[in-house]
């Protein structure tokens, strides 16, 4: 998207569309009533009698009728109390309009940014807030369909009405837009059938990344796994045609590798579930059992455009879990890259297999800070719902400062217990140091308490995703299909870092 450098008032603007926030208490917003003026007074009427409706995130269309103004069409968008209104709440109103554009196929909008500055949201949040939410509300999920020939069209020209500095106001726009496409991208990922997004696609996909942003890759291939003794990821690869991969990323900003803040991603292109097979409309889905690896992806692409200050690396473990005559089963004993067996009591828990030789790679690699995400269990879901990402940690300070990342970003995390108890559950096994699946009670705990067991002493921060990667209905900011979760709170959480260090 284009963003006019020019220094727009209502009386200059051209455009298909304006965007303008409207509230209850609509007579407070500076330059209201010039805006009058020039629209005429029957926009109070419309107000008044709710034609124009205020309440929140409500959108109304209404043609431009005023001579004076070079706008085709106004949107109108409700934004209840602007006293209490929340940057989330925010937040979703933008991705209503996002949608309302793709809708009415808008090529070239303006965005009088002003009118939606509260007390608590200045102009330059409100720019990063108006193009992320646009963005993310206008993506839709690319098909394979033979009679689509409709042709995209989205928003290519912004052009801003505000007092405020163009500058500052541009660069935070363009922080938003950054956000949002690296949403829709994990999203995309996500989206995409198993059959062409396979481990090895994956990687690729991880290497042109690396590639367009100068980050340093590494991805290890099935023979280099095996030289490594990776025995839990080659475990889940053993019923497969596809080999699978372990994907490595540093970005190294400083002149050393130190204070390295690891994102560890769960890549599981398809879960079947192996021999402990999944229902027939539970195995449906599984395409997005990799939504832990395209968050962070998502987040290393925001960090690539940004380049803040504070090493990052990513590590992917990718692979799927099928069924054939050489596939693991119930009762097999693995021996994992950090050395410690694992008796498998469930072949549908491979996502902490994964996760456990990803983890303790990471740690060799020089991880001083963990954050692992994965669509782990369907135990989440069951604790938390589906809009609720679930947490472990082994350090408050460390979960505490994440959390402050989540919450700018909207994205509601919940932190679960882990007892001494669960891990004596985890460790309980007559034949090996663990096994992978004491039971259905408390399954996300244990889900993410096996792989604390390779974590050590490094600060550690589990992300169960299951129930927020993935939504089977339409909402405020997006379709249905793959969220993109996370990706915003990850990339959030290292620019805070990096600047509390400044």
């Amino acid at each position: 998207m284009q963003f006019s450098k020019e220094q727009y008032n209502f009386d200059t603007i051209e455009a298909d569309v304006l965007i303008v926030g409207v509230s209850q208490h609509q007579d407070h917003v500076a330059e209201w009533s010039n805006y009058i003026t020039l629209f005429g007074e029957q926009v109070n009427t419309w107000l008044k009698d709710h034609d124009i409706n205020p309440e929140l995130k409500k959108i109304t269309k209404i043609p431009n009728y005023s001579d004076k103004v070079a706008v085709k069409r106004v949107l109108y968008v409700g934004l209840g109390n602007r006293k209490i209104i929340s940057p989330t709440e925010l937040r979703e109103a933008f991705g209503l309009v996002g949608k309302q554009l793709n809708a009415m196929r808008v090529e070239n909008a303006a965005l009088w940014l002003d009118s939606f500055i509260t007390e608590e949201i200045p102009a330059t949040d409100a720019a990063i807030i108006a193009t992320e939410g646009m963005g993310m509300g206008a993506y839709t999920v690319a098909n394979y369909k033979t009679d689509n020939n409709l042709a995209d069209v989205h928003l290519d020209e912004l052009k801003i009405i505000t007092k405020a500095d163009l500058t500052s106001i541009i660069a935070s726009l363009e922080v938003g837009e950054i956000y949002a496409t690296a949403v829709n991208e994990a999203r995309k990922l996500i989206n995409e059938p198993g059959n062409i997004l396979t481990a090895t696609a994956l990687a690729n996909y991880a290497k042109e990344l690396a590639e367009t942003y100068d980050f340093d890759i590494e991805i290890l291939d099935k023979a280099q796994l095996e030289e490594l003794g990776m025995g839990a990821i080659l475990a889940v690869n053993k019923g497969s045609k596809e080999e699978p991969r372990l994907i490595t990323i540093k970005y190294n900003p400083k002149d050393h590798w130190d204070d390295v803040v690891t994102f560890v991603g769960k890549g599981v292109t398809f879960d079947t579930g192996g021999y402990s097979i999944k229902t027939k409309t539970g195995i449906v889905g599984m395409k997005g059992d990799m939504g832990g690896a395209a968050a962070v992806l998502g987040a290393m692409r925001i960090i690539g455009e940004l380049r803040p200050d504070q090493n990052v690396m990513a590590v992917i473990g990718s692979t799927d879990n099928m069924i054939d005559g050489n596939a693991f089963k119930p009762d097999d004993v693995i021996t994992t890259y950090s050395g410690k067996t694992v008796e498998i009591l469930n072949t549908d828990a491979e996502g902490r297999l994964v996760l456990a030789d990803a983890v303790s790679y990471a740690k060799q690699q020089g991880a001083t800070a963990i954050i692992d995400l994965a669509t782990l269990t369907g135990g989440v879901i069951t604790a938390l719902g589906f809009d609720k990402t679930g947490a472990l940690t082994n350090d408050q300070v460390f979960y505490d400062s994440f959390l402050e990342a989540t919450e700018e970003a909207g994205e509601f995390t919940w932190l679960m217990p882990l007892t001494s108890n669960d891990k004596k559950r985890i460790r309980k096994s007559d034949v090996a140091d663990l096994n992978n699946s004491p039971g259905g009670d408390g399954h996300m705990i244990f889900g993410g308490g096996f792989v604390g067991e390779f974590v050590g002493d490094t600060p550690w921060i589990h992300l169960d995703i299951a129930g927020t990667s993935d939504t089977s209905s339409a909402y405020d900011l997006g379709p249905k299909g793959g969220t993109g979760v996370m990706v915003r709170s990850l990339a959030t959480y290292i620019e805070r870092k990096a600047a509390q260090s400044e």
